[in-house]
């Protein structure tokens, strides 16, 4: 298994720091869990900080081997302010990480697709949230800050019975910093249109690709995830939904060398690893 890059401690101390420091900052926590500190806030997107999937399937034909160890147990992030889930699988809505994020985060606001509460709801059971729903092209405000829903196909653009989208991506507005996070997509014919209008700054996108032979719905490759940022105008990508499971993960050098190709400004992160985001001043120049 390999080593997170900063685990548990070092972890919350890095977080701490930044919170301390006034710091626009972002950690990947392995996936496609994104922590993000800016504006005096803090988000946690699509957290999965459990092995719910690796004994749920140990004993099947499709074992979800962890090739990564965990940064963090869930109860140990206190200080957030929203969470999202972007759509219903385990993954992205984990019981087993968002109970005890919720014990130790009460009065934390949960966005969810609107097609998806009485999943949502049934999944935590009893637990007391504040869940603010939303579909592609709504904006809703959780914490003083806007969340635009954006359309996600995986691997279509799923509608309930109202035509509300069961997977969704996120645009995070945080004062001028705007973070686009997937969830998990391939590419449609309504997703670059619906991101360009909003000047993404960051673009959390998957890397891991589409492959039937792993039985799952899949996501964007490397090439496409470059592709994307680059057409969205991202002043920088970061992959995510790699180095999790050991039968649905691609390294991240075919996104990394698309990147550089195109000129899109990239960062690898590794499980654990933050990175500054310095594009809030550089936003603020051009306007």
């Amino acid at each position: 298994m390999k080593p997170a890059y900063q685990k548990d401690d070092a972890l919350l101390r890095d977080i701490e720091q930044a919170r301390a420091m006034g710091q626009a900052r972002l950690w990947w926590l392995g996936q496609s869990g994104f922590l993000v500190h800016a504006s005096g806030k803090t988000i946690l997107f699509d957290p999965y900080l459990s092995d719910s999937l690796t004994i749920k399937y140990a004993q099947t034909d499709k074992p979800h081997e962890r090739i990564t160890e965990r940064v963090v147990a869930p109860n140990r992030l206190t200080g957030i302010d929203v969470i999202t889930c972007s759509h219903n699988h385990t993954d992205h809505l984990d019981a087993e990480t968002l109970l005890p994020l919720l014990q130790a985060n009460p009065g934390v606001s949960l966005i969810v697709p609107r097609a998806n509460i009485s999943f949502v709801q049934q999944r935590l059971g009893n637990t007391e949230v504040k869940l603010v729903p939303v579909d592609a092209g709504e904006t809703v405000q959780a914490a003083g800050n806007d969340f635009v829903g954006i359309p996600a196909a995986h691997n279509t653009v799923e509608r309930d019975e109202g035509g509300h989208c069961r997977f969704l991506g996120y645009v995070a507005r945080l004062n001028k910093l705007k973070i686009y996070h997937s969830g998990d997509t391939i590419l449609h014919d309504a997703l670059a249109p619906a991101l360009q209008p909003l000047r993404i700054d960051v673009a959390l996108v998957p890397i891991n690709g589409n492959k039937p032979e792993r039985r799952v719905a899949g996501n964007l490759n490397g090439i496409e995830a470059a592709r994307l940022a680059f057409e969205i105008g991202a002043r920088l990508a970061i992959p995510h939904h790699f180095d999790m499971f050991a039968f649905n993960t691609e390294p991240p050098d075919e996104f990394a060398a698309e990147c550089r190709r195109l000129g899109q400004p990239c960062r690898v992160l590794g499980n654990g690893q933050g990175v500054e985001l310095e594009l809030v001043e550089a936003r603020q120049k051009d306007l």
